[in-house]
This record gives structure tokens, C-alpha cells and sequence, in this order.
């Protein structure tokens, strides 16, 4: 009998997800809402047709860590991208602004014809960064082992 992996199972392995539908595009939201990034670590690659960010993610996989009863709140630095972006977009932002620290929210997608789409990266302080992709087509990925957080606290929001 084969069981459905559970949060546990992943303990301090590093993060590697692709999404390809909205309902994934859910899990990837989740788990990078409160990252935190300067707004050098973000880059467009036309040629490539890539947007990544290299964030400071807050672990929401670890439960106990999330809830303070284990151990100090972790974070650990992931790249998020998007491939198949045909154009990027921002509200909100100075370009000029690099060491501008940015808190991640959320991640929505607003569905267009034949699975082009508009990606959209909602800020903290109302920025916004907006991709029309031509599909979606995401991976987040884990590249530092988890660290603690130097706040020491798991992010909160009011209702």
C-alpha cells in the first residue's frame, strides 16, 4: 500500500516544484507569500523569455517551525521563475530603487485564449509586477539550506 507524502517528508530537503495549471500555481503562492527580496535580485531575460527572483522565503512547509514550538522561524533562499514570458510589467516600483527590499504576497493568474495568460506578483506597499505569458509554466526551487529567520518570527497579517 503506497501512502500520499506528507509535509514531514520533505523535513529539510530542498523545495523543487513546477507548475503548469492554476490549481499548482495555488501550492507555489502559498509557500512564497512573505518572501522577502531586494529589488536587484529580480531579472528579466527576453531572449530567454524568463523572469526569476531570487527570494528569502519563509519555510510555511514547517508546520512546528511555522508555529514556533520546535525551533526558531527559517527561511531559506529559493528561485522563483517564470518561463514562456512574452512581456513584463510593474506599477508601484522605481527601477532606480535597487536596494529596495520587496515582501512577496501573492501570485494570481488571470487565464487569456489557448493558455496565455497574465501572471500577476502582488507587493507589499502596492507594487505589483504583471508577465503575459504565452503558458504557464513556473518552477520555485530551493538553492541554500533553510536559516534562521533574522526577525525570528513567522510572518503575520491583519484580518
Amino acid at each position: 500500500m503506497t501512502e500520499d507524502a506528507s509535509f514531514a517528508d520533505g523535513d529539510e530537503r530542498p523545495l523543487r516544484l513546477i507548475a503548469h495549471e492554476t490549481a499548482d500555481l495555488g501550492v507555489i503562492s502559498a509557500l512564497v507569500q512573505d518572501a522577502i527580496l531586494p529589488a536587484s535580485e529580480m531579472v528579466w531575460q527576453p531572449r530567454q523569455r524568463r523572469f526569476a527572483l531570487l527570494l528569502n522565503r519563509f519555510r510555511w512547509e514547517d508546520p512546528l517551525n511555522a508555529n514556533g514550538r520546535r525551533r526558531r522561524a527559517e527561511r531559506v533562499q529559493s528561485v522563483l521563475h517564470f518561463d514562456d514570458v512574452v512581456k513584463v510589467r510593474s506599477q508601484g516600483l522605481d527601477p532606480a530603487q535597487k536596494d529596495l527590499v520587496l515582501s512577496l504576497l501573492a501570485l494570481d493568474f488571470t487565464p487569456g485564449a489557448d493558455g496565455t495568460g497574465t501572471l500577476t506578483l502582488t507587493l507589499a506597499g502596492d507594487g505589483v509586477i504583471a508577465l503575459d505569458l504565452e503558458a504557464l509554466n513556473i518552477t520555485l526551487q530551493d538553492v541554500s539550506r533553510p536559516y534562521r529567520a533574522p526577525s525570528g518570527k513567522v510572518p503575520r497579517h491583519a484580518d
